[in-house]
């Protein structure tokens, strides 16, 4: 059976939802109104394809389920009329940036251009959480941005990949079209958790065993979920050309 296809994916939430895990976003658990017992932070980066987006979020507004897209400002991704769907359908919406790495590491433009960007999606949802965009073909980390600026300067509740200890919540992310890939340069965080995914149907089995912890974050790149053979085939093959090319900047020393 193929990975990476709304099937699957249906079947995972539904795996979540059987073993009592409850399903938030990812303002909620910023904002402390995650629930006791277990659950899923669910957060959606959309680097690309806004009508997959669009897809995953209806499906699970079928199931009742809300959580997290991460808008990218660019023309491909920032659509207006997709994103008021997913927001009216009760889904966060957060700032996806890059704008370190779109002003070449210029901290002061990049700065003007995160406050313009983000002013610009406000113009249609109250974002409160933002989340970096990892510019894989950059050398530029888009976190490091707020090594000398504060982002709650701009209302900014918190930023993902800073506000959150992974220590206690175990990181899953399908970047590298493979949960916790050994391909991702800067999608992956410093955590006590090592429990190898081997495919989403083996995260089935292990939601079902009851071998993952409480407290868990799913990141989902929904331009990787598709039921469409050819566009599911094309994804596939990208993304092994991009693999390849990410081993090779990290094996080069480019990224350290």
């Amino acid at each position: 059976m193929r990975d990476f296809t709304i099937g699957t994916f249906s079947d995972l939430l539904a795996a979540i939802n059987r073993n009592g895990y409850t399903i938030i976003t990812y303002q909620q658990h910023a904002e402390n109104k995650a629930p006791t017992g277990k659950y899923v932070i669910l957060r959606h980066d959309v680097d690309a394809k806004p009508l997959n987006a669009l897809h995953i979020a209806s499906l699970e507004n079928s199931l009742s389920i809300k959580g997290t897209y991460y808008i990218r400002n660019t023309p491909e991704v920032y659509k207006k009329e997709i994103i008021l769907k997913i927001a009216a359908m009760g889904h966060e919406i957060g700032y996806h940036y890059e704008d370190l790495s779109i002003c070449k590491g210029d901290r002061i433009a990049a700065l003007k251009s995160f406050e313009k960007s983000l002013s610009e999606i406000r113009s249609i949802y109250p974002v409160k959480t933002i989340c970096m965009h990892g510019s894989p073909l950059s050398l530029f980390d888009n976190k490091q941005l707020w090594q000398n600026n504060n982002f709650k300067k701009f209302g900014i509740l918190a930023e993902l990949y800073l506000n959150t200890n992974f220590d206690e919540i175990f990181y899953l992310t399908d970047a590298s079209r493979n949960w916790n890939s050994r391909f991702n340069i800067r999608d992956k965080v410093i955590s006590g958790f090592t429990i190898p995914v081997k495919n989403t149907r083996h995260l089935i089995k292990l939601f079902d065993n009851n071998s993952l912890p409480e407290k868990i974050m799913i990141n989902v790149h929904p331009q990787r979920w598709t039921n469409n053979y050819i566009e599911w085939t094309i994804e596939m093959a990208m993304q092994n050309v991009k693999n390849i090319f990410k081993f090779l900047l990290v094996k080069t020393g480019v990224y350290k």
